[in-house]
């Protein structure tokens, strides 16, 4: 299976009521607007890619819901709804079957287990699960039969920081990983290269690889230095409002091949 290859994107609009979510980052309350604008910049960037977006309006009474990646998992042509790990965005998961059920076969993850996608990183087909405050050994045992049925190999590891495994690594296609020095130390990455983010630029480990393209952070110069050897096309992106809440821009979208 060839990663970071996709045909649609679904992405929500950030809500006027973004700043009542939960973050735990410390920097400040999002202008919502400002996200707004961060946000349509981000679509635009995956339309640029030759992706169709599949947009959402905002759900007003689900602060975080614009990270719809925590969600679902989409691995091959299953999806798989999960259950949240916080409370407050149980809700968001039963608005994302419907739109996903028009392209995939649905499964879920049921209680007690709990699940976000933002702790499941796909590695052509490997399937690591992140273990962490949102997502539990029930939740990963659960998302482990679904996907192992159609191909995939799972392995669970222990998320060393940050709020998700994706918060430090992501996964570039063609054999490489960009992760932070703490979460690379902690990850089964033999045989593949890792592209260390430079100190002090551990936000910009989450990114994502849209048909040929890295869509990255703005604001880490050296880590973009870095990348230049991997070919690829670097888009930059202004995520500083969705940063204060603990989002990156792998959260902001659920990805397809479809």
């Amino acid at each position: 299976m060839k990663s970071g290859i996709f045909t649609k994107v679904i992405a929500r609009r950030p809500p006027l009521s973004l700043g009542g979510g939960i973050t735990a980052a410390g920097l400040g309350s999002p202008d919502p607007r400002l996200a707004l604008i961060q946000h349509e910049a981000y679509c635009e960037a995956l339309r640029s890619c030759d992706v169709e977006v599949i947009l959402l309006d905002a759900a007003p009474e689900f602060p975080d819901s614009t990270f719809v990646e925590d969600t679902a998992v989409i691995a091959g042509g299953r999806a798989v709804i999960t259950r949240p790990g916080h409370p407050s965005r149980l809700g968001e998961a039963e608005l994302i079957e419907p739109v996903l059920s028009r392209y995939l076969e649905i499964d879920r993850i049921t209680p007690p287990g709990r699940l976000d996608g933002g702790d499941v990183l796909e590695i052509d087909d490997l399937i690591l699960i992140g273990l962490s405050e949102r997502t539990d050994a029930e939740g990963a045992a659960q998302l482990c039969g679904f996907l192992e049925h159609d191909g995939f190999s799972c392995g669970n590891v222990p998320v060393a920081g940050g709020l998700h495994l994706k918060s430090g690594v992501s996964y570039l296609g063609n054999g490489v990983v960009l992760a932070d020095i703490t979460t690379a130390g902690i990850l089964p990455l033999s045989g593949l290269e890792v592209i260390t983010v430079a100190d002090g630029e551990e936000y910009c480990a989450n990114c994502i690889t849209v048909n040929g393209r890295i869509l990255f952070p703005s604001g880490f110069p050296r880590t973009r230095d870095i990348l230049a050897c991997t070919g690829l096309e670097i888009i930059e992106l202004d995520m500083s409002e969705f940063r204060k809440m603990d989002g990156g821009l792998s959260c902001l979208s659920l990805r397809m091949n479809i």
